[in-house]
């Protein structure tokens, strides 16, 4: 997902169409989740029919019908994102929940696939031992699969076999070291293309030897589920993991949010759409902080936003997410965002940000 993000995200055209609906892992609900895409497509063909001509809109439904065909819903996982244009025609899978709908704009509507990225529910465990690694790819407390090829990866040369190395400390901890570099060579070989965080499951020693020679440090989480549980089953691992990475969610959302309320008393912050609008593209908007479903269409007039309902949202000159243009405008100024559940933020109506000064 993070490649498709890098391929759409800084796409501007006459019309880009994004669709985005819930998916099911399991039957019987996956049965109905071609029928779903088959109506998604065919508002997406009657929205293009009020405003282009009925040449450019059935060529535009052409490419949704020919990704239609192409999709095998037996590997839906949670949501599937489409994106079309008159250059493009793609699409991703996500591991979160979005909301079904149509986009239909000047640039495709990526919130959702950044909200993907940020979301700390879709994970690696690895399962660690002086003998022995795993990897396992979970999201919340379900099991998505086991990594095979190249793991499991066993040790089977990179130990002490002579009574002089066992004795020698510094010794086992070189030949430790060398084994735990090349499971992290594997780990993020795997995770250039699946850029999900690590949660380790090992004995503290190994984690804490584990984390002097990772690559990307920053993507491994600083707790961990402790002892060695390289026998047990990958749904048990998962499980049992969960109940820690849940806790750590939570009190890192806590934090975020205290963020928040500090901003609140130091008179840092702003709630005002329009205010967020005008200070982003100077640089002065450190975090946005949004549920996780909150839209809203706007026109934009004179560099001002004018909100606007959803009767509306089909007019020629109306940004179906202004969120959505606002999320990527502060990535790209070196900000940060925040999803919230819905309903968490109500004081804010969902929406405000942190200012840098």
């Amino acid at each position: 997902m993070d490649n498709t993000l890098q391929l759409v995200k800084d796409i501007t055209s006459d019309i880009c169409i994004t669709i985005l609906l819930n998916t099911h892992r399991t039957k019987p609900d996956k049965l109905q989740d071609r029928i779903v895409l088959k109506n998604l497509i065919q508002q997406a063909s009657s929205r293009l029919l009020t405003f282009e001509t009925k040449e450019k809109a059935e060529f535009l439904t052409n490419k949704l019908l020919k990704i239609e065909d192409s999709i095998n819903h037996l590997e839906n996982q949670e949501s599937l994102l489409i994106f079309v244009n008159e250059n493009i025609a793609t699409y991703t899978r996500l591991p979160i929940s979005v909301g079904n709908r149509v986009v239909i704009d000047t640039t495709f509507a990526t919130r959702d696939l950044i909200r993907a990225l940020h979301a700390e529910t879709n994970y690696f465990i690895l399962v660690l031992s002086e003998k022995k690694a795993r990897l396992i790819h979970a999201m919340s407390d379900k099991l998505v699969q086991e990594i095979a090829k190249p793991f499991p990866i066993q040790n089977t040369e990179l130990y002490p076999t002579l009574v002089r190395e066992k004795k020698n400390a510094s010794i086992q901890t070189q030949y430790l070291a060398e084994f735990f570099n090349r499971i992290d060579k594997e780990v993020n070989a795997i995770r250039y293309l699946h850029p999900l965080p690590v949660l380790i499951c090992s004995e503290a020693s190994n984690f804490h030897e584990y984390l002097k020679i990772a690559d990307q440090k920053h993507t491994i989480y600083p707790i961990y589920f402790k002892g060695n549980h390289e026998k047990e089953s990958a749904q048990h691992i998962v499980t049992e993991s969960w109940k820690i990475l849940q806790k750590h969610c939570l009190e890192k959302e806590r934090k975020r949010l205290e963020e928040l309320e500090l901003a609140l008393t130091n008179g840092n912050y702003i709630c005002d759409i329009n205010e967020i609008w005008g200070a982003i593209p100077e640089g002065r908007i450190q975090t946005l902080f949004l549920e996780e479903n909150l839209f809203q269409s706007a026109r934009i007039t004179n560099n001002a936003l004018i909100l606007v309902g959803e009767e509306d949202r089909n007019l020629e000159d109306v940004v179906d997410d202004i969120y959505d243009e606002l999320i990527e405008a502060n990535l790209n100024h070196g900000g940060d965002v925040v999803f919230l559940p819905d309903g968490s933020f109500k004081k804010f109506n969902g929406f405000a940000a942190i200012t840098r000064y």
